[in-house]
C-alpha cells in the first residue's frame, strides 16, 4: 500500500473549498469528489483548484473613519 501527502498547494485548495462553501454556504461534498489530483515530488497537487469570486467593495479610503 503506498501513502500520499497533501503538496502545500492540495491543502490550500482544500482551504479554498471551505472557504467557498463557507462563503456561498453550500455542501462542498461534490466539489472535494471533483478535485483531480496529480502525484508530484511535492505530494499530491489539485489540477482544478476551486475559484473564489470576490465581490468588489468601497475603496479602502471609504471605509477608514
Amino acid at each position: 500500500m503506498t501513502n500520499y501527502k497533501l503538496s502545500n498547494q492540495a491543502v490550500g485548495a482544500l482551504m479554498m473549498a471551505l472557504q467557498k462553501g463557507l462563503m456561498e454556504q453550500c455542501d462542498i461534498t461534490e466539489l472535494l469528489k471533483d478535485f483531480d489530483l496529480s502525484n508530484t515530488a511535492d505530494g499530491l497537487v489539485v489540477e482544478n483548484p476551486p475559484m473564489i469570486s470576490v465581490p468588489e467593495s468601497e475603496s479602502e479610503e471609504d471605509t477608514v473613519a
